[in-house]
């Protein structure tokens, strides 16, 4: 028994990440690559934002704290990535794995409700203008985050420590390129039905309910761009509002259908597809799609590249 515990415990000490099986330089160089697009394309519309006092607006506020929150997000995955395939040392210790876990569900959780916030702000603009400033003040704008930074904390809190108290005394061999919930839990020798219920309930709060929320704002506004009698105006406010929905329905699409569902249907390479659209694409999106048709950002960006 005392031999048993103690073969136990090394075996929790550290997991093996397969990554992928294709090959390691060209996905390291396009991973790179991808990275550092990510980085740097959010980066500057995060300083532009920053350094732009006319930016200084709630919808550009929420912007910039949506870029931001693409490069902590991928800077929790991707480096770590870059280093396995680099080096081809593919372990990750359990504190790490453990670390990488919370961050990653924290990160997905703030995006949920930042996006709700997001559409509600929009929703505000252009279904009630004469209001606007009365409703989202830099006031409200700063409690919204508040509220959404310090929220979405506290969800991956039970994850994470359930998740961390399960026995992984039958392989220790990661199939995905990060410490994700579906894979830990289908590698556990432990019963993880509680894991996977509060993941269905935790996911329905979150995800669904700032869905709702999202769609719904975006619905109302769809309806306020059809009355405009303007057909090039109508044309304009569509193309942009279709643009933010799309990257919104990508992001809850994947997340939803890779986390609110029985670790049954777990499969490694769908579900190695579906992460990397949220993981990787979303960020280089974001930032495309939410300043390619907007004016005043644009003559922003031009003033912060002559400084």
């Amino acid at each position: 028994m005392k031999m048993f515990n103690m073969t136990l415990e090394f075996k929790v000490t550290e997991f093996t990440i397969q990554c992928f099986s294709q090959n390691q330089n060209a996905l390291f160089i396009m991973f790179l690559i991808i990275y550092l697009n990510i980085v740097l394309g959010n980066i500057a519309v995060f300083t532009c934002i920053t350094l732009d006092s006319h930016l200084h607006t709630p919808m550009y506020i929420f912007l910039g704290n949506l870029s931001l929150l693409d490069i902590l997000s991928t800077s929790n995955i991707l480096p770590k990535l870059l280093s396995m395939l680099f080096t081809q040392h593919k372990i990750i210790n359990f504190h790490g794995c453990m670390t990488q876990l919370y961050f990653f569900i924290y990160f997905t959780c703030t995006e949920f409700f930042l996006l709700a916030v997001m559409a509600y702000d929009r929703y505000v603009a252009i279904c009630h203008p004469l209001h606007y400033t009365l409703l989202m003040t830099i006031r409200q704008c700063a409690l919204f985050l508040v509220t959404v930074w310090t929220a979405a904390a506290l969800e991956p809190v039970f994850h994470t420590v359930y998740i961390a108290k399960l026995s992984f005394c039958s392989s220790h061999q990661v199939n995905h390129f990060f410490c994700d919930i579906s894979p830990l839990l289908k590698l556990s020798c432990s019963d993880t039905m509680h894991v996977e219920i509060a993941t269905y309930v935790l996911g329905a709060i979150v995800g669904l309910s700032s869905f709702t929320l999202t769609l719904s704002s975006y619905v109302f506004i769809i309806i306020a761009i059809l009355n405009i009698r303007s057909a090039d105006g109508r044309r304009k406010a569509f193309f942009t509002c279709a643009s933010h929905l799309i990257s919104v329905v990508i992001f809850y699409g994947t997340s939803l259908s890779l986390h609110v569902r029985p670790i049954s249907t777990y499969f490694p390479m769908q579900d190695k597809i579906f992460s990397l659209l949220y993981i990787i694409l979303i960020p280089i999106l974001n930032p495309i799609i939410y300043t390619m048709k907007n004016k005043q950002f644009k003559d922003a960006f031009r003033k912060c590249i002559k400084l």
